[in-house]
């Protein structure tokens, strides 16, 4: 038997991601102490048409692994025309990469 020798040093799995990701480029504030902090993002609709979300707010972030892609998740909303939009933002640390999965 191993009693915390460090066999299980790795990072949990969050398993697989649910719901249709986006890609979204999003403007991204980046604190002294290498915190993120999401400002606003731009997506592309599937007609073509550009759309901006100017007034992010992060109600939580934490860092995933998600399939052994590190990930920090972002639980957002935004309003918009006096709707309430909840989304998560995702952000591939390795890769740079932001998406979006819009939360029903």
């Amino acid at each position: 038997m191993g009693f915390g020798i460090g066999i299980n040093t790795e990072e949990t799995d969050a398993g697989s991601l649910r719901g249709k990701q986006e890609l979204v480029a999003c403007d991204c504030w980046f604190t002294s102490s290498g915190k993120t902090i999401p400002r606003f993002l731009k997506y592309q609709d599937m007609e073509g048409i550009i759309h901006s979300i100017n007034d992010i707010r992060v109600h939580t972030s934490e860092r995933k692994n998600y399939c052994g892609i590190l990930m920090i998740e972002y639980v957002c909303s935004c309003e918009e025309k006096g709707q309430e939009y909840r989304f998560k933002l995702l952000f591939q640390i390795q890769n740079c990469i932001w998406n979006i999965i819009w939360q029903e």
